[in-house]
């Protein structure tokens, strides 16, 4: 890994606030990942301004990801963790993605169960109200 500070040379950088603007992320939150290592150390400009590159990008659009399929905020610091620590935990970092994809998959089961019950609640009410409507009591 290259020093935050050092990889921007000759990159086009973003500021917090068009980062914010295409992650959908407030300024607070990208201050707070950086502080919690989920992110590392942003580059500066002169003026001292976090300055973000594409690389950054990339990874907080991996990470909202994590984040929506409800990877847990220490979760993601650990994976960041591996990240940050080199290629000698690319194996680590596939079993916590098969894990979480394993995880992911048995809610997405549960969720369509549970859509097809409430499937079945609205079709039982739908009838009942046609029922009323034709002047049959239910």
């Amino acid at each position: 890994m290259t020093d935050a500070s050092t990889r921007r040379l000759d990159v086009q950088t973003l500021t917090i606030t068009e980062v914010s603007e295409r992650t959908g992320l407030s300024p607070d939150t990208l201050r707070y990942y950086e502080k919690a290592g989920l992110i590392e150390r942003v580059g500066r400009t002169s003026g001292n301004h976090r300055s973000y590159c594409a690389d950054d990008l990339e990874w907080l659009a991996f990470l909202l990801r994590l984040r929506e399929t409800g990877m847990s905020i220490a979760d993601m610091q650990h994976f960041a963790e591996l990240r940050s620590a080199g290629p000698a935990t690319i194996g680590e970092r596939l079993s916590i993605l098969r894990e979480h994809e394993r995880s992911l998959e048995d809610r997405i089961r549960g969720l369509r169960r549970s859509s097809k019950a409430l499937d079945d609640k609205i079709n039982h009410y739908e009838q009942l109200l046609t029922k009323q409507h034709e002047g049959v009591t239910p």
